[in-house]
């Protein structure tokens, strides 16, 4: 993970975020297998492949933490919804504001700044009107709280975030809204879309503390280290899902995950006894009935085992 602050840690060189910016808007042509010869995945390959041709369509990569190697890219270029996902770029906002001052961590920020929203998250179900902002922020990193994500967004602002994401070289991705409970003809029509490939290199950033620096990159791995939804590809790692920060049978996992009505999707870092990994994997497909949503969760799941087997 990232490691910790020490004297003298200088802000991330903006050159290779500009050169990564030009690489990422160039136009690639669609991969649909592993670079190279590795064999480790060809589970999810072929659990992936079969809900493909179905007509889902399926975008995943994986980075070896230690040597950068790219092990899985699969349409990893196009941009997806990825529902909750986005809002990991709302946290390093948040994070950024704190590390320049902008943003003060007991700042109270209240509930009823905002409308009403419904799903996931436990705010709307306390008593409690106003909170600090790392308490808010770790609601989101917890539970991807919707009410806590919105007085995020009123609090610091969605352009700040969307220069920020800009400023990382994220072409593809992107958080593009608050969160609504309906979305009309004037709203923007997902809360927010993502490449694996931007993805999976945003998660490594971050476990290597290069996103901003390496306080502002721990501040963020600590709340996502809170999440509590490990019901899609974090489902093979055999983890207590309300309490893994700590190294469990030898695994670490870091993870953000988003779900919608025909999104399923996830990005994280994974490190095992013998490597460690930075992955995405968004699906969208035909969420028309159980069996189909459950052959999507089963795909997601063999590509964690591959996961799994690979950093152990």
């Amino acid at each position: 993970m990232a490691r910790p602050c020490r004297e003298g840690d200088d802000l991330v060189d903006a050159t290779p975020l500009r050169q990564r910016r030009d690489r990422t808007r160039a136009e690639h042509a669609p991969r649909h297998r592993a670079p190279g010869d590795v064999e480790n995945f060809a589970r999810s390959f072929g659990a992936l492949g079969d809900i493909a041709y179905q007509g889902a369509q399926v975008s995943a990569s994986v980075i070896d933490l230690d040597n950068s190697r790219n092990l899985v890219a699969i349409d990893d270029r196009i941009a997806l919804p990825t529902a909750s996902v986005g809002k990991v770029l709302l946290l390093i906002e948040v994070s950024a504001q704190l590390s320049d001052g902008s943003l003060q961590p007991f700042a109270t920020v209240d509930k009823h700044a905002v409308g009403p929203v419904g799903d996931s998250g436990v705010w709307q179900h306390l008593q409690v009107p106003a909170l600090p902002v790392l308490d808010v922020a770790s609601l989101v990193g917890a539970t991807s709280d919707n009410l806590a994500t919105n007085v995020l967004l009123e609090h610091v602002g969605l352009e700040a975030v969307r220069r920020r994401t800009d400023a990382l070289g994220l072409a593809r991705t992107a958080l593009l809204d608050l969160v609504r409970d309906s979305r009309g003809p004037d709203d923007a029509p997902q809360l927010s879309i993502g490449s694996a490939a931007e993805l999976s290199w945003l998660f490594a950033a971050l476990a290597r503390g290069q996103i901003i620096d390496s306080v502002t990159s721990n501040r963020v791995i600590g709340w996502l280290s809170l999440n509590t939804d490990l019901s899609l590809v974090a489902s093979a790692f055999g983890l207590d899902p309300l309490a893994h920060r700590a190294t469990d049978h030898g695994t670490l996992l870091i993870n953000k995950t988003g779900t919608d009505v025909g999104v399923r999707s996830e990005a994280g870092v994974l490190r095992g006894t013998r490597a460690g990994v930075s992955y995405a994997l968004t699906v969208q497909f035909d969420d028309a009935s159980l069996p189909a949503r459950l052959q999507v969760l089963d795909a997601m799941r063999s590509f964690g085992t591959d996961l799994l087997e690979y950093v152990h």
